[in-house]
């Protein structure tokens, strides 16, 4: 069953944001293999000290950009095509992410905007 798989939390302040989580759930932050980037990794723990979903936090993209979940499916194409069927929209299309997977961005009947996440390696 499809389940939210990643997270992304937008920040003006990465610094700010990341000393923030941290200190308030405990949350681990490491900066990803590659280029440097303004751009953290978050791990996750439930409350039996389980893995939980892990997360991402970077900067801004845009004034109106709100944290975002990502719903993992083993097909973005076939997901999409669901969404359109139910009367939701397809704001991005699916997007390599190198390394990593694809990701496409939806928007719900009730105006939520949400993720999809394909894993590729």
């Amino acid at each position: 069953m499809p389940t939210i798989v990643h997270f992304d939390i937008p920040a003006d302040d990465t610094e700010r944001a990341r000393k923030f989580y941290s200190e308030l759930f405990d949350w681990k932050f490491e900066r990803p293999p590659g280029p440097p980037m303004e751009y953290y990794l978050v791990e996750t723990e439930d409350l039996e000290g389980e893995a939980g979903p892990g997360g991402g936090l970077g900067k801004r993209g845009a004034p109106d950009q709100r944290m975002m979940n990502y719903i993992g499916v083993p097909s973005v194409d076939e997901y999409l095509a669901k969404v359109e069927k139910l009367g939701g929209k397809v704001l991005m299309q699916k997007t390599v992410v190198p390394g990593w997977g694809y990701l496409a961005i939806c928007k719900d009947t009730e105006d939520n905007t949400f993720g999809l996440w394909e894993d590729n390696e």
